[in-house]
């Protein structure tokens, strides 16, 4: 099912760049070359795509709906998961996209993983997956990913303007955190877990910018 194209209440400006965002490859690299990363110097956000296109920076759940926003304009559905570590870690918001029949996922992170996916995976589960050895803690190399959300479609949020509010949106991230999750590993596995490399940890360390809050990075996220 596509949604009817309209402009959702963007301004001519703000439709001026998103529409040109016409593939999930344009709106991956708008998000690694146009939008800075959110580092929260000044307290906690949850900006509307309008506000991140606007300061021109956002953290995972910021880029995550700026990318469904986008796929939206488009005539697509608005979907973003979930994915959940451990409690020492922080979790990662994805926008789903799908080509052919297969699954692709959109992200934005100050890190080189768990961001673009091409559309090659045939199910949710398969493309979780993908981001399972890449998403470790760089203080111990512990690999922390657990579970991941039923897919949840923005539209649901149209109520809040999700695209255009002015406001927080912090009814988004509190949705995805208590909606349900599904398990990708049992106590045994969890277990059995092998500690990433130093050379992987090294790698792990390569971010755009540096976080201002931090001498040096500890999770795998920012």
């Amino acid at each position: 099912m596509f949604f009817k194209k309209k402009d959702f209440g963007f301004t001519k400006e703000e439709l001026n760049v998103l529409l040109k965002l016409n593939t999930p490859k344009k709106i991956q690299d708008f998000l690694n070359n146009e939008i800075d990363m959110n580092f929260e110097e000044n307290g906690e956000t949850c900006m509307s795509p309008r506000r991140v296109l606007r300061e021109r920076k956002g953290h995972c759940m910021e880029g995550a709906m700026l990318a469904a926003a986008a796929l939206r304009l488009q005539g697509e559905k608005p979907v973003v998961l979930d994915l959940e570590a451990v409690k020492e870690d922080e979790d990662h918001v994805v926008t789903l996209f799908k080509r052919h029949e297969k699954w692709g996922a959109l992200g934005k992170t100050n890190h080189y993983v768990l961001r673009y996916r091409e559309p090659v995976y045939r199910d949710i589960k398969e493309l979780v997956m993908s981001f399972f050895h890449e998403y470790f803690l760089n203080k111990n190399g512990k690999k922390t990913l657990r579970r991941y959300s039923n897919p949840v479609n923005l539209s649901r949020f149209d109520k809040f303007n999700w695209m255009t509010s002015e406001k927080e949106l912090w009814m988004i991230p509190d949705y995805l955190a208590k909606v349900k999750h599904k398990g990708i590993l049992n106590r045994k596995q969890i277990r059995g877990l092998r500690l990433v490399d130093k050379i992987e940890i090294e790698a792990g360390k390569i971010v755009d910018k540096k976080d201002p809050r931090l001498g040096e990075m500890q999770k795998s996220l920012g």
